[in-house]
């Protein structure tokens, strides 16, 4: 199968904007609430629980508007904005880990003692590619309800510590309304830091990054960049060579 194209057109994110006008957040009213997907939504698995679970997208939408209303007090610029949100959702991205293990270790466990067929919980990836398909696929079916729009590899010999993983539509972006002047800003950096957290929780050194890289059909498509750290990537060298997947 043809590797897949590297992504090139990385973002230079300037500090040189200080002094923007806030961002500002879409507002939701009561009655277009009503009309939100129920099971959709960071933080929704809760909510969901409610008889009024229509509402779990708007409580989401407040709570993340509060979120970059904090993060965007004295910043310097775009980066520095983006690495304080980056930050709040680093500690959410460790405690999301535990949650899945432990979610896939009750599953198994009840299917123990429903059948005689013997199994064991799943464990804690030792390899690059488990750990990103854990992400791509579960860490955002809890957040999101769906898994994650595309895997690619850097197909660069300069770069083989380089991944990307795609959201078509992050629902981050959704209620944020970004001013011209700092079209560059991508809210997004937010699930980046939850990602990081993943990674370092799973023993993986990473740096994770959220990158704008519209379409004409997808105008919120956004690109997360993540990078290996030298260690991980020694790692993986002998893993392969033990056979270990």
């Amino acid at each position: 199968m043809a590797a897949p194209p590297r992504h090139v057109s990385m973002l230079s994110i300037s500090n040189s904007n200080a002094g923007t006008p806030p961002v500002r957040i879409k507002r939701q009213t009561t009655d277009s609430a009503a009309t939100f997907n129920s099971t959709a939504g960071l933080w929704s698995s809760h909510l969901n629980r409610s008889r009024n679970a229509e509402l779990s997208r708007a409580s989401f939408a407040y709570l993340f508007a509060e979120m970059v209303t904090y993060a965007q007090r004295r910043v310097t610029g775009i980066q520095d904005l983006e690495k304080r949100l980056n930050e709040q959702g680093y500690p959410l991205g460790l405690r999301l880990l535990d949650l899945l293990f432990y979610r896939s270790t009750s599953t198994s466990s009840s299917a123990l003692s429903s059948s005689s067929t013997s199994s064991s919980p799943p464990n804690r990836p030792l390899r690059i590619l488990p750990l990103l398909h854990l992400i791509h696929g579960p860490l955002w079916r809890l957040l999101f309800q769906r898994s994650a729009d595309a895997l690619e590899h850097s197909v660069s010999p300069d770069t083989p510590n380089e991944y990307m993983i795609t959201d078509n539509d992050p629902l981050v972006n959704t209620y944020i309304s970004v001013p011209r002047e700092m079209n560059m800003l991508n809210c997004a950096a937010y699930i980046a830091g939850v990602i990081e957290g993943v990674c370092d929780g799973c023993g993986f050194e990473a740096k994770v990054s959220a990158h704008n890289q519209p379409t004409e059909m997808w105008p919120s498509r956004t690109v997360f960049l993540l990078r290996f750290g030298d260690s991980v990537m020694e790692r993986e060298k002998v893993l392969e060579r033990s056979g270990i997947k």
